[in-house]
């Protein structure tokens, strides 16, 4: 019996950007920040674009911390709820079904997020990138690190910690 022939990598490509892209347009929040997010296979880089309004303190100018901290929540979020979607679309079935009409499972929710600022943010473009350092049924935990021109030298980091949706929530 012959084996189906797989898709062509493109397409398999084109339905995973399609997807992430309507998980971050489903998102207001994303969207006012102007976060945008990079995937390569399953690992998501997020970036902040510099925008004159994330400006905290002028005199400086530095980031304001909660545009920064906002990014870093956005980002274990973003990281989480990616993960659930990538599972799901690469087992097929009725779940894949329902990502590919933009059904998504719901977000998970946040328990307590701690963010570690170490440096100002300078008046450019930021990069975030999530580690999933736990995921169960109920409880994730994940921890973001932050930068701007040179990944070794972080601006900030944080941990947080989620509560997961149900599995049967679709």
């Amino acid at each position: 019996m012959a084996r189906p022939r797989p898709e062509p990598v493109q397409v398999v490509k084109q339905r995973r950007d399609a997807a992430l892209a309507r998980m971050v347009e489903a998102v207001p929040y994303i969207r006012h920040l102007g976060v945008v997010f990079d995937r390569r296979g399953d690992e998501l880089t997020a970036q902040l674009p510099y925008d004159e309004k994330l400006i905290g303190n002028p005199m400086l100018p530095a980031l304001h911390g909660g545009a920064i901290g906002a990014f870093l929540e956005i980002t274990a979020i973003m990281e989480l709820a990616w993960a659930l979607v990538w599972e799901r679309m690469e087992g097929g079935g009725a779940a894949a079904a329902a990502i590919e009409a933009g059904r998504f499972p719901p977000m998970p929710k946040t328990i307590d997020f701690t963010v570690d600022y170490l440096r100002s943010g300078l008046p450019r473009d930021a990069y975030a990138r999530g580690r999933v350092n736990r995921s169960g049924r109920r409880y994730a935990s994940v921890h973001v690190e932050a930068w701007q021109d040179n990944r070794t030298r972080l601006m900030a980091q944080a941990t947080g910690h989620f509560l997961m949706p149900p599995a049967g929530d679709d």
